[in-house]
């Protein structure tokens, strides 16, 4: 009897780990600057030739889910100012050229083998874009504005870093985003946009002008 119930335990701590294993699974999460260069990974890949067995799907909030490689080809009605900048790598992963606020949203690596049938689970990743704007006032001060746009609504923490004197910059936070006012002697590099993906605590800073610094902390 005893036996019986310590394999009852067993099979029960078995099933709540695998449980727990696919309830924790959570898609990649990407976060690049506009007019950066992102490659998608797809982690559910299998042995091709050509990436001809692999799909590329892609998806905005509310939006209709558009095929945007298939047989590892982009696909035929694709507008040019798009396919121009997709491509695939020879581990089936997904390029994006010169990232646009459009190229927001969900993208899914589906697998099928040489019957049609799809091969595994959908590899899922999201992708962010950053978007740094300058506005110059009225009063000869200039205004960045540093924002993120998401698939999910704003997953993201924003937040301007000024290595000089904090008195000469007005720093004002706002929803998955903040400006910063400056007069315009004010040396711009000195001025980096914190953000922070909320979901894996992966933080980059970018520069005012193009320029990101890299990653700087995970949680």
């Amino acid at each position: 009897m005893a036996e019986f119930r310590r394999i009852q335990i067993t099979l029960f701590v078995i099933l709540m780990l695998q449980f727990t294993a696919v309830a924790g699974l959570n898609p990649l999460s990407f976060t690049v600057r506009a007019g950066d260069e992102v490659t998608l990974p797809c982690e559910n890949v299998i042995i091709q030739d050509n990436c001809d067995q692999t799909t590329w799907l892609s998806s905005r909030k509310g939006e209709t889910t558009v095929a945007l490689i298939e047989h590892g080809q982009i696909k035929d009605g694709i507008p040019k100012a798009k396919s121009d900048r997709l491509s695939v790598t020879e581990k089936c992963s997904l390029v994006i050229k010169n990232v646009t606020e459009e190229d927001v949203g969900r993208y899914t690596c589906r697998q099928f083998n040489r019957s049609g049938q799809q091969q595994g689970p959908d590899a899922v990743v999201h992708l962010s874009v950053v978007n740094i704007e300058e506005q110059k006032n009225t009063d000869d001060t200039v205004t960045l504005n540093c924002a993120v746009s998401g698939y999910a609504g704003c997953d993201h923490s924003v937040k301007w870093l000024y290595e000089g004197n904090e008195n000469d910059v007005k720093i004002t936070p706002h929803t998955c985003s903040a400006s910063v006012s400056f007069p315009p002697h004010l040396h711009q590099k000195l001025l980096k946009c914190n953000v922070t993906d909320k979901k894996n605590g992966n933080t980059l800073q970018f520069r005012s002008s193009h320029e990101k610094t890299g990653t700087v902390g995970f949680i």
